[in-house]
């Protein structure tokens, strides 16, 4: 299917741009993933202008068209960078250029996509602004899981055989985070490292009273929640590790070796709120490999 302004199918996927390295790199990776799981991809940017001009700010049709072309050199260009990245598969690609501002627009489309993949940094939100704030918002507030991209290692032929890297926190928010892990790492014919830790505290080096005990109940943990996957999933090996260690510090390091990182957006002990302050900040914008944000889906948005 040829690119087209507007479908009137829904897309399953939606990568936004606004012309930045960041965001091509998305489109990128984007492509990848849409390739494997054989899903209709559209590339959305916005022209809208952000907050902060007043209320009396309107657009002329001369500056309106001049938008709209420089948006429609934006998704063009997008659009060869997703088809360069998997030549020769049937990538189905819309694009849109929209003049609705952004985040609303994307937390909408949410409730009906199977993700939404941003940048980590880009021109604005969008333009003038930090298109990191549009990763931390569509993390909290999306309906479906959300792939922020910082580099293409995913899709680099040096990455190809790095795994996928999942956070594993015991609660039940990690079972869609554990099964998207596994669904990928399968697809992408690689490995997955499911790292547990149990406190928020810096890694200890030294065993402490009661590490033993400790030690095998957080391993039944682990074992619990990754419990059928092996079964379903015979083709992926599983590497396991447990560290009493912050969460973030623990997948960060994980990172540097890996594909992809999955997480999901809540969880308990060392994974509580764990989007929501300082340690979101160290993944979005440092974990070294795209990472996605999966929300359970009985736990309704912020």
């Amino acid at each position: 299917m040829a690119d087209s302004a507007a479908s009137q199918s829904v897309p399953q996927m939606i990568a936004a741009v606004d012309g930045s390295e960041s965001s091509y790199q998305a489109v990128a990776w984007a492509a990848v993933e849409a390739a494997l799981y054989l899903r209709q991809l559209q590339i959305l940017t916005s022209m809208a202008l952000p907050g902060g001009f007043g209320p009396g700010v309107t657009l002329s049709e001369s500056d309106r068209e001049w938008m709209r072309r420089d948006g429609e050199r934006i998704v063009t260009e997008a659009s060869r960078i997703a088809r360069a990245a998997v030549p020769g598969a049937e990538l189905v690609l819309t694009t849109e250029v929209s003049f609705d501002l952004l985040v609303p627009t994307l937390i909408a489309r949410s409730e009906q996509v199977k993700m939404l993949v941003v940048g980590s940094r880009g021109l604005g939100a969008f333009h003038r602004g930090l298109f990191g704030s549009v990763s931390t918002a569509l993390t909290r507030h999306a309906h479906c899981p959300v792939a922020v991209v910082h580099n293409v290692a995913g899709i680099e032929p040096e990455w190809a055989g790095k795994p996928v890297v999942v956070g594993v926190d015991g609660s039940s928010n990690s079972v869609p985070a554990i099964e998207l892990a596994f669904d990928d790492a399968s697809l992408r014919k690689v490995g997955l490292t499911a790292v547990h830790t149990w406190s928020d505290v810096t890694g200890l080096d030294f065993p402490v009273p009661g590490w033993d005990a400790e030690l095998e109940s957080e391993e039944m943990v682990l074992a619990e929640q990754l419990a059928g996957y092996c079964e379903r999933y015979p083709d992926v090996p599983v590497r396991r590790i447990i560290k009493v260690d912050r969460p973030a510090r623990a997948l960060l390091d994980e990172s540097a070796h890996a594909q992809l990182l999955v997480v999901g957006s809540h969880g308990r002990g060392g994974f509580a709120g764990m989007l929501l302050g300082s340690t979101s900040n160290a993944l979005l914008h440092s974990a070294q490999c795209p990472m996605i944000v999966v929300r359970d889906h009985k736990r309704p948005p912020e």
